[in-house]
């Protein structure tokens, strides 16, 4: 064989070589552009889960909201209502203790009878409120709590303890576990006996 012909022998080699060596580069570069893409889509699923179950808790969260705020105004809509309709009861109260301390209607022989039915009147509104969860707060007796009551004045007695309530102005209602109304009282006070006693201690 000549050395031309070996030549182009070598050369067309030469070639072949290249164009493999070329084609192995794009076939490894057609491969990591394959894996590159893999990698973006599984980014793009996982990012795109993260938006959904924050998107689902949002609604969750919504809807809970929803939920409450529709339980009280279910449970709180006659707020108002039941607020102003304790003015009956204490206005039937007040009736009730004016006749009894008048002078002129204690002759009265029909005064018992007219007390008799505003009693009546006044138990019957009291099982109304109570069926609607509306109930009066006990006080008397009982230690004076800010969250329920409200202090009109303090007096000394010295047979209670200071911060008790011995006299109850105004009762206090409750609707449900909501405070309708504070109860108005009066709480003793802290007498100089009591403080006679800390100074002897």
């Amino acid at each position: 064989m000549s050395e031309i012909n070996k030549k182009d022998n070598n050369i067309k080699q030469n070639n072949k070589n290249e164009v493999k060596e070329q084609q192995v580069s794009s076939s490894n570069t057609k491969k990591s552009n394959t894996d590159d893409k893999e990698i973006n889509v599984e980014d793009k699923l996982k990012d795109t889960e993260e938006k959904l179950l924050r998107s689902l808790a949002e609604v969750e969260n919504q809807r809970r909201r929803f939920e409450k705020e529709i339980k009280d105004a279910f449970e709180f809509g006659s707020f108002n209502f039941a607020k102003e309709s304790l003015a009956i009861l204490d206005n039937l109260e007040r009736a009730k203790i004016s006749m009894q301390t008048d002078e002129k209607l204690k002759d009265n022989n029909d005064l018992d009878k007219f007390l008799e039915n505003i009693t009546i009147i006044e138990k019957d509104l009291i099982s109304i409120f109570e069926r609607n969860k509306i109930n009066k707060i006990n006080s008397k007796g009982k230690k004076f709590d800010p969250n329920f009551h409200q202090a009109m004045s303090e007096i000394e007695d010295h047979n209670a303890k200071p911060g008790t309530i011995i006299q109850e102005i105004q009762a206090g209602y409750m609707l449900g576990e909501r405070l309708l109304r504070p109860a108005l009282v009066a709480v003793a006070k802290k007498t100089d006996e009591n403080n006679d006693k800390k100074e002897e201690k």
